[in-house]
């Protein structure tokens, strides 16, 4: 009897196992079909796993095998008859509405959904779990109206505010995320970056920053010393390129929190990087009216001229405010002394003195100075001889100039300021029109670690090479040289007349492209923006194969981006140099800029 009972107790156990291993190979294979989007076979497997084991996992799966292979009908009526069993299962309901929703019912599939969502339970797990089914299956709308819905319940209005968010970010809804950042922004200020970040992804031009500032301005009436929103309020004028109304309200902000000035000054330098070089005189400057003791007097003080300077060599200048500018550098090292800390001015103020108050002299003795004082670093005294090799080529030394650039080179092999003095004296070289040495030079240069010096070295590579096939182009040449060497000087009327002069002594040359934009450059530097605008154009236009056209893209793309606010002309012609020229070294700068103007986020 015992030995019978042990047999089918033998027996039972066998074919449990034997069952159990059956449904996880079942389970097994209906996973497979499943990932390999073998819907038909899936749902055969799972049709059987579920009935066995009303397992909801299994469920999900079969409902959306039956889905995908659009059989509705059957999926309504397997449902139709699991709702009533289980009345309190949110899964099913939600089901039919997805059946309702596949086959075009849109009406039928919401007023289920919302009806659903009406009878969502009191407590944050429930809430959550419905929001995120809905939004597995992508009904983005009806996961928003869950977590509304669940505030309400909550009497929470930051409840859920971090997957709103998510959601608001995901479908570009930019009033709700406005919405929802400045309420968090509220209990939550250390979210400010993130709030940036956010914003910078999804808004796309200043009509979205608009909308910021105009809830900002409501939320800051009603929340006035909430530092938060004004920091988010200056930031919105940053993004817009709005410096001066961005500096207002920094210095208001200064002068209602009592501040040191720390935040003015890190935010002139996004001025400067920007160029909004006036913008960023006007924050030094109120910075130093705080007095000496201020812990920022003397490096806005310092990045005042300096800003100055950058202002005056970037465009049309007065003899006098260059004067005026020169004092000023000459006042800091009255006060201060000649040491390595004020190194800079000593050689700002050369620099003055050689290129634009005409005292070359004055400008060589500065700099042979500068060689002399002690604790400088080995780089910096590079730097220096460099700025005197180019002075010597001012003063009429070309050999001196030669010796400097080659210390620098012998000094610093293989480094790019090495490279660099090389390619100075190679350009030296084309200068005084020995061109088969300066084209010798320049090949070698452009294997050069450095993409601009390589970049450079290979256009005057070209240069010489393509216009030395006839006397005609040869003599043009060298007088395109002079202009260069003219233009090298500082004298831009006098290198543009020379440039001009070319076509007419040289009929049919073939430096119509070079010409142009040599005076492309010139134009920019000057600030005649129109005009630069005129030759890139031509050039862009009539000389597709120009050695420059990659240069002349980028360089208009440039102007119209940051000094003509011309964002679509600016993205039309990013987008022309990275498809017609994937090789140049401006694609990776365009590829970048071009989707920064696209609103596209780039971390």
């Amino acid at each position: 009897m015992l030995l019978k009972k042990l047999s089918l107790f033998i027996l039972f156990s066998f074919s449990f196992f034997f069952l159990q291993a059956q449904d996880r190979a079942n389970e097994a294979l209906a996973f497979q079909y499943y990932q390999q989007a073998e819907y038909e076979k899936a749902a055969v497997l799972l049709e059987k796993l579920f009935n066995e084991t009303k397992d909801d996992n299994y469920f999900e799966l079969y409902f959306t095998s039956l889905i995908k292979i659009k059989k509705y009908a059957e999926a309504e009526n397997i449902i139709k008859k699991l709702i009533p069993q289980s009345p309190l299962k949110t899964q099913y309901p939600i089901a039919l509405g997805r059946v309702y929703l596949e086959s075009g019912r849109t009406a039928e599939a919401n007023k289920i959904f919302l009806d659903v969502i009406s009878k969502v339970q009191k407590n944050e797990f429930s809430i959550r779990e419905l929001a995120n089914h809905f939004y597995r299956f992508e009904a983005y709308d009806m996961s928003i109206s869950t977590f509304l819905q669940g505030r309400k319940l909550l009497n929470d209005d930051q409840a859920f505010i971090y997957e709103l968010i998510s959601i608001y970010r995901f479908k570009k809804n930019k009033i709700k995320l406005i919405e929802e950042y400045i309420t968090v922004l509220s209990t939550t200020p250390q979210l400010l970056p993130q709030a940036q970040n956010a914003f910078s992804s999804v808004f796309e031009s200043n009509s979205d920053y608009q909308l910021l500032q105009t809830a900002l301005l409501k939320k800051i009436q009603k929340e006035p010393d909430t530092e938060v929103f004004n920091q988010l309020f200056i930031w919105q004028f940053l993004q817009q390129q709005q410096y001066d109304m961005a500096l207002r309200q920094l210095i208001a902000q200064d002068k209602r929190i009592k501040d040191e000035g720390a935040l003015l000054f890190n935010t002139a330098n996004t001025f400067i990087a920007n160029e909004a070089y006036s913008t960023a005189i006007k924050a030094y400057e109120y910075i130093l009216t705080k007095g000496k003791e201020n812990p920022y007097y003397l490096p806005a003080r310092i990045h005042l001229v300096n800003t100055r300077f950058q202002l005056a060599i970037n465009g049309k200048y007065e003899t006098q405010e260059i004067s005026l500018l020169a004092d000023q550098y000459k006042s800091i090292l009255e006060e201060y002394g000649k040491n390595s800390q004020t190194l800079f001015a000593l050689q700002r103020w050369a620099y003055l003195q050689a290129y634009y108050l005409n005292d070359i002299k004055k400008a060589e003795a500065a700099l042979e100075e500068c060689l002399t004082i002690p604790g400088i670093a080995s780089m910096d005294i590079g730097r220096i001889k460099l700025e005197l090799g180019d002075t010597y080529i001012l003063t009429q030394q070309p050999w001196e100039a030669v010796l400097t650039y080659e210390q620098v080179a012998k000094q610093f092999e293989n480094q790019p300021i090495g490279n660099d003095a090389k390619f100075r004296s190679t350009r030296l070289a084309f200068y005084q029109g020995d061109f088969n040495y300066a084209k010798s030079q320049a090949d070698v240069l452009k294997a050069s670690t450095s993409q601009l010096i390589a970049n450079d070295a290979l256009n005057l590579s070209l240069l010489i090479s393509d216009n030395l096939q006839a006397k005609n182009d040869s003599l043009a040449l060298l007088m395109y040289a002079k202009a260069e060497m003219i233009q090298f000087k500082n004298r831009p009327e006098l290198a543009l007349s020379k440039l001009d002069s070319i076509p007419l002594l040289y009929p049919n040359n073939s430096l119509a492209d070079d010409i142009l934009m040599a005076k492309a450059k010139i134009f920019l530097k000057t600030s005649e923006w129109a005009k630069a605008v005129e030759v890139l154009k031509d050039l862009i236009d009539s000389h597709n194969d120009s050695i420059w056209i990659d240069d002349a893209l980028f360089t208009l793309a440039d102007l119209y981006e940051k000094k003509l606010d011309d964002v679509a002309q600016a993205k039309i012609l990013y987008q022309k140099l990275m498809s017609n020229y994937p090789g140049s070294m401006f694609n990776a700068e365009a590829r970048k800029r071009f989707r920064n103007l696209r609103g596209d986020n780039l971390g």
